[in-house]
């Protein structure tokens, strides 16, 4: 899930103020945390609560009244506030930003053993959505980005069949997979190239607008730094594109411990317990 918090770190400048280049400073000072890493960290949290309905419920509402200006969308911001639990029909990308945790309690082992999805993260990543964008196209971008983290976690890290070898040494063929399952599954057109996006794509808070081009600013990378790189240089809603992009290219390359170290500096203290407390569960197994 760090992943999601450096890309939303990285980006928080240029949501406004969008650059059309790769070629610009990884972390400024005026870099901050908004909404994306702390409702990330609040889907963690409820994922360690139980990862139940109202384990999220009460974990979206607690870190979003804690942070009250993170950069909420107008509906969210308002649900938190209110005593209202039920969802609102959203399809904003706000549930494919905060969905990463859901994806690393996902079973590779599971999946190698039985050929079969588990279920486990994938109800949750439905769930983490549901409870707020329950608009097909929010679960649908909630879900496919999940798709892609468990698909990088699984091929990149070795993992395969009883009667396949691991492609964990080809990168290309590993894209390809999980470029062939996404747009498959969900429909989404992964054909084309950043180039061919840059110059027209602006503004948007859709997942249909927004998790398609996260997807292939992952597929065009060679290494974590230029996956949010490629995100942030489309421009559009820049924080939340890298946090996608980020939490994808964290399951197939890792992260270079000092981008970690420096993304860390900008969280405060109740965040940064949620990750150290993630850190260990996730380690359980």
């Amino acid at each position: 899930m760090m992943g999601a918090v450096i890309g939303d770190i990285v980006g928080s400048v240029y949501e406004w103020h969008n650059i059309k280049t790769k070629n610009f400073p990884l972390f400024r000072d005026d870099c901050f945390f908004t909404d994306d890493s702390v409702m990330t960290c609040a889907v963690a949290e409820a994922i360690m609560n139980g990862g139940e309905k109202d384990d999220f419920i009460d974990a979206m509402k607690k870190y979003g009244r804690m942070y009250p200006d993170a950069g909420y969308g107008g509906r969210f911001g308002a649900w938190v506030c209110s005593d209202d639990r039920e969802p609102y029909n959203s399809f904003g990308n706000g549930s494919a930003m905060r969905v990463s945790p859901c994806a690393w309690v996902m079973d590779c082992g599971f999946c190698a053993r039985t050929g079969m999805w588990p279920s486990y993260g994938r109800d949750r990543a439905r769930l983490s959505a549901e409870v707020t964008h329950n608009h097909p196209e929010g679960v649908k971008g909630a879900m496919a980005t999940a798709d892609a983290i468990f698909m990088c976690r699984y091929y990149f890290g070795g993992y395969c069949g009883d009667y396949e070898q691991p492609i964990n040494d080809d990168p290309a063929e590993c894209k390809k997979r999980i470029k062939e399952h996404i747009e498959s599954e969900y429909g989404y057109d992964l054909s084309r190239t950043l180039d061919e996006i840059r110059p027209t794509y602006s503004f948007n808070e859709t997942c249909q607008d927004t998790v398609p081009q996260a997807i292939i600013a992952f597929l065009e990378s060679t290494d974590f730094e230029d996956a949010i790189r490629n995100a942030i240089s489309l421009g559009g809603d820049s924080d939340t594109l890298a946090a996608i992009t980020g939490s994808i290219a964290e399951a197939a390359y890792g992260i270079p411990d000092w981008i970690k170290d420096k993304a860390y500096s900008y969280l405060d203290e109740p965040l940064k317990v949620v990750l150290r407390r993630w850190k260990k569960y996730i380690a359980r197994g």
